[in-house]
């Protein structure tokens, strides 16, 4: 019995050591200023990106996915 005790609390003990992580694997201060940039940003050009968006689902004549509403006839 206190031999299954040890491995549960080797296990667990394992499992904290592990899932606790490092810290020092951020971003470096003196990188921050790189990735502020325009075109690091996910969706470097919003209006292009909300075009293309508007012409997809209106050719598609499907909604969703990124809060549009209406149907596919242009209109929304």
């Amino acid at each position: 019995m206190t031999f299954k005790k040890i491995i549960v609390a080797a296990i667990l003990l394992t499992m904290t050591l592990i899932s606790s992580g490092c810290t020092s694997l951020g971003v470096e201060p003196y990188d921050r200023d790189l990735l502020a940039k325009g075109k690091m940003a996910l969706n470097s050009s919003p209006l292009d990106s909300a075009l293309d968006d508007h012409i997809y689902f209106s050719k598609e004549a499907t909604s969703g996915g990124r809060s549009f509403a209406g149907g596919g006839c242009g209109c929304n």
